[in-house]
């Protein structure tokens, strides 16, 4: 059985790592250069660097962010934010990203999780999906930093996309992000039916948070605030997993 991965978040914006709660009310939280160099010390298992803006503003991802962030490490990197064809991908995966993470432009043209996977290996490429709890469909697809709504239900959308190519899906609860009461176990468990792995992300505020995600299908699990703030040091959080029956990397 792999190894479960904890895995910090660099929501960037203008250079600069952010975090609110619910996709809103940011804060500055540092410097990505300085945050990656931490992470890679303190044993994270990979790096996801996701340019929250790029979409909203119909541009790819700056490479200079990305270049100067993966000198810093030593782990597998993921970045995201405006990839919407195959030779933006190329130019991140040129400038040090291990991974490529799309969202809105998949959900656009889902011919591109295809491309790129026939591109650069299925392992290359993370799909990335916000999601809002709905009455209709479940939970419903977001786009655009989660500022526009779909008519997609989430968990056709991930199945789709494990059809398409994608390699790992990285799932976004933003009724539950930021707000440190816990991933959203239901959805997690529905999720977890695919055969390609799933990082869970949104809602993490104590250990037992990540342990029960891991338990109910999550193959890692994603973190910001926690992280960044230096609420739950990594190696804390890997020793309690590892109490805990979690086969994780030390």
């Amino acid at each position: 059985m792999p190894a479960k991965r904890v895995i910090p978040c660099l929501d960037v914006k203008l250079g600069r790592v952010v975090k609110g709660v619910q996709f809103k009310d940011l804060r500055d939280l540092g410097h990505p250069v300085d945050l990656a160099r931490r992470y890679d010390l303190e044993g994270a298992d990979e790096l996801v660097f996701l340019d929250i803006s790029a979409s909203l503003e119909n541009r790819g991802t700056r490479e200079a962010w990305v270049r100067e962030v993966a000198r810093e490490l030593s782990i597998p990197f993921t970045v995201g934010g405006g990839v919407s064809c195959v030779d933006d991908a190329k130019r991140l995966l040129r400038a040090g990203a291990d991974k490529v993470a799309v969202n809105t432009a998949a959900a656009q043209r889902p011919a591109l999780v295809t491309e790129l996977a026939d591109a650069f290996g299925r392992q290359c490429v993370v799909a990335a999906v916000d999601v809002k709890r709905d009455a209709d469909l479940g939970w419903r697809v977001y786009l655009k930093g989660g500022t526009e709504p779909t008519e997609r239900a989430a968990l056709d959308w991930l199945w789709e996309l494990n059809e398409l190519g994608a390699g790992e899906i990285l799932l976004t609860s933003m009724d539950r992000d930021g707000t440190g009461a816990g991933f959203d176990i239901q959805l997690l468990e529905r999720a977890s039916e695919l055969p390609i792995p799933l990082i869970a992300s949104g809602g993490a505020g104590l250990e037992i948070h990540f342990l029960e995600a891991l338990e109910h299908g999550a193959d890692a699990v994603l973190a910001a605030t926690l992280f960044h703030e230096g609420i739950l040091p990594i190696p804390r959080l890997k020793a309690y997993l590892a109490h805990n029956g979690i086969l994780v990397r030390t």
